[in-house]
C-alpha cells in the first residue's frame, strides 16, 4: 500500500507564494502516477497538477505558469511549488497516488489520498 501525507499549506496574501509537500511511503510510490488536487467550500475536487514517468508534468490551465510539480524519488517526496498567488486559489490542497498509466487530471485514477492541506490567500 502507499500511504501520503502532504502539509505546508497556510494564509498568505494575493501575489505571495508557498510551498505544498507531500511526503509518500511504499514500494510503489516511486512508480505511481502522482498529483495535486484542491476543493473548495461547496465545490468538487479540482485537478491542479499531476507527475509521471510516462506522460511527464501536467497543469490545470488555470495554474499554469504559477504553480510548479516536482518530484523527488529518492525522497519519496512529492512538492507544489505556488507562485503568485490569487484568492482564487483558495481550497484544500490533497495528495494523491496512482496507477501509472491512468489519466493524470481524472480522480479515479488516483487510489491513495493524503489528508489535505488548507491553503487561503487573502487580498
Amino acid at each position: 500500500q502507499v500511504q501520503v501525507v502532504e502539509s505546508g499549506g497556510g494564509l498568505v496574501q494575493a501575489g505571495g507564494s508557498l510551498r505544498l509537500s507531500c511526503a509518500a511511503s511504499g514500494r510503489t510510490a516511486s512508480d505511481a502516477a502522482m498529483g495535486w488536487f484542491r476543493q473548495a467550500p461547496g465545490k468538487g475536487r479540482e485537478f491542479v497538477a499531476a507527475i509521471s514517468r510516462m506522460l511527464g508534468t501536467n497543469y490545470a490551465d488555470s495554474v499554469k505558469g504559477r504553480f510548479t510539480i516536482s518530484r523527488d524519488n529518492a525522497q519519496n517526496t512529492l512538492y507544489l511549488q505556488m507562485n503568485n498567488l490569487k484568492p482564487e486559489d483558495t481550497a484544500v490542497y490533497y495528495c494523491a497516488a496512482g496507477s501509472p498509466v491512468g489519466l493524470p487530471q481524472v480522480v479515479s485514477t488516483y487510489a491513495y489520498w493524503g489528508q489535505g492541506t488548507q491553503v487561503t490567500v487573502s487580498s
